[in-house]
């Protein structure tokens, strides 16, 4: 699709395509990495990556990192009305989560391929990043892997 096209759509469907996008990309990588083999623990592992928190997270990571044209499909996807309320997330989560999605699809619509895989790895290592911080600070160990002391 071009350039022209891709950007008149509307933020809601870009945001549509982007969800999809990055869900497959999501549920690759994890079965690429072998950590999860049954259904059930294949889809909890996913949710870690797409629930909105964690894609406000990956915005508030990346944000800085985007070209002109990228933020300003970003603003549109996240200042965008959404006809439903989100049920387990913040709404401005929700709306950055939208924002990112929307992202996602145009970069894909637009063909934009290496531009799209390296903003999802980067999404994918600060969500990762992240769960490693959790997993440490729930074991009381700082940061160089010593235990805490309290």
């Amino acid at each position: 699709m071009e350039k022209k096209d891709a950007i008149n759509l509307n933020p809601l469907i870009l945001a549509f395509v982007g969800d999809s996008t990055f869900e497959n990309f999501v549920r690759e990588r994890i079965i690429r990495r072998g950590t999860a083999s049954l259904p059930h623990k294949l889809h909890i592992e996913a949710i870690r990556y797409v629930k909105a928190a964690n894609q406000s997270y990956i915005m508030e990571v990346i944000e800085s990192l985007l070209s002109e044209e990228e933020a300003y499909i970003y603003k549109r996807g996240r200042n965008m009305k959404s006809m439903t309320v989100p049920k387990n997330a913040k709404v401005i989560d929700y709306r950055r989560a939208t924002g990112f999605e929307a992202l996602i699809g145009y970069l894909f619509l637009t063909g934009e391929e290496k531009r799209l895989n390296e903003i999802m790895e980067l999404s994918a290592k600060a969500i990762e990043e992240r769960k490693d911080e959790a997993h440490r600070d729930m074991k009381g160990v700082n940061d160089n892997g010593q235990e805490r002391r309290t």
